[in-house]
């Protein structure tokens, strides 16, 4: 593939928003001098990539030339070998990001996340795979410098999750989490289990853009607001005032319900947060099932009724059935280690969508 068009390409582009943003009246609009800023750091790192990809490409041809006049086992020849090895190692690297550089970024991958886990066949043990589901991601977004916020949860007895709901702010969370939605299956000896024997259980993972007022409308007349106490733990305010918001959105028959403050006001502000996503989720499956009548749906925009990740305890394994890729690391997996799992479905993605665009 030749990619010198579409390096220039990246590089007039680059150059326009370097002159657009050199302009102080950009800013006047926020919103659009935010997404200008995003472009032009992508384009940075695109024209980066692509002058060292030039020189890469420079510095093949010389070794290439040389290799031509020396002895084939001479010390020279040898030394433009291996260099030659390195040289196509590193083109292709820098090809591939070149190429990536053509599908158009998603707009939702730098928005805040809501995550949402739910128990599901399993009982007790699903609950209890939950709890361990959210540590997981608290420790990811700990290595990544990422906030977590609690916006919801239902404790099982035992000291898991019947279900959880949270939200992550900060840099790339979407583009790097998105992947997460799907069914989670757990391989393992509950610790109630008195026979030793393995049991299966699952729960199931929401990943949803945080919804913006502008990319989902909800009129007043749409949503039924009510009140109630909220139940469980919660000290001496929690239980004793009319706290728990629930919104039910008609149109769509969603209904969210937040007890995590003692504010009402607070509560009722995360409820429309949560349901807001939903129905940004709602809008951008209903894109992509028209877009997969078309060809195979991409990774990551699967139906959440499919096993995606199965976690096996006695033998330390984790396996992605998207990309059937298996680590035998999963203590140090479920610990917060996502990388090894993410950066290979972010790849895939990139390539089913690459290919797409070239049929």
């Amino acid at each position: 593939m030749d990619l010198s068009p579409h390096i220039q390409k990246f590089r007039k582009r680059f150059a326009e928003l370097e002159s657009l943003l050199s302009d102080p009246g950009v800013f006047n609009n926020p919103q659009s001098a935010q997404e200008l800023s995003r472009e032009y750091a992508r384009l940075k790192d695109l024209v980066a990539a692509s002058t060292v990809y030039s020189n890469t490409l420079a510095q093949l041809e010389e070794n290439r030339e040389l290799l031509k006049t020396e002895l084939a086992d001479s010390e020279l020849a040898q030394m433009a070998k291996d260099e030659i090895a390195r040289l196509e190692m590193n083109a292709t690297k820098l090809a591939q990001q070149i190429q990536f550089g053509l599908v158009p970024p998603d707009p939702t991958d730098s928005r805040n996340t809501i995550v949402e886990i739910r128990a599901g066949a399993g009982g007790s043990e699903s609950a209890l795979f939950s709890a361990d589901l959210y540590r997981m991601y608290c420790r990811y977004a700990e290595t990544r410098g990422w906030k977590i916020e609690t916006l919801d949860s239902s404790p099982s007895d035992l000291g898991g999750f019947k279900e959880i709901i949270f939200q992550i702010n900060g840099t790339d969370v979407f583009k790097r989490l998105k992947y997460e939605s799907g069914v989670h299956r757990v391989q393992r000896v509950p610790a109630t289990e008195a026979q030793g024997r393995i049991h299966t259980s699952t729960c199931t993972v929401a990943v949803l853009p945080e919804a913006q007022e502008v990319d989902v409308e909800i009129k007043p007349d749409d949503i039924e607001v009510s009140v109630c106490r909220a139940s469980g733990k919660g000290g001496q305010g929690v239980n004793t005032t009319d706290s728990a918001v629930q919104i039910q959105h008609k149109p769509s028959g969603l209904t969210v319900r937040i007890a995590d403050e003692r504010s009402q006001i607070k509560n009722r502000a995360k409820a429309m947060t949560v349901l807001r996503s939903r129905l940004l989720d709602l809008k951008i499956a209903e894109e992509n099932a028209k877009y997969a009548a078309h060809r195979k749906e991409q990774v990551g925009t699967g139906d959440r009724s499919e096993k995606i990740r199965t976690y096996n305890f006695p033998q330390n394994r984790v396996t992605d059935h998207r990309i059937e890729v298996t680590l035998y690391n999963l203590s140090v997996f479920i610990d917060g280690s996502l990388d090894e799992l993410i950066e290979p479905l972010i790849t895939h993605d990139m390539e089913e969508k690459l290919a797409a665009l070239q049929t």
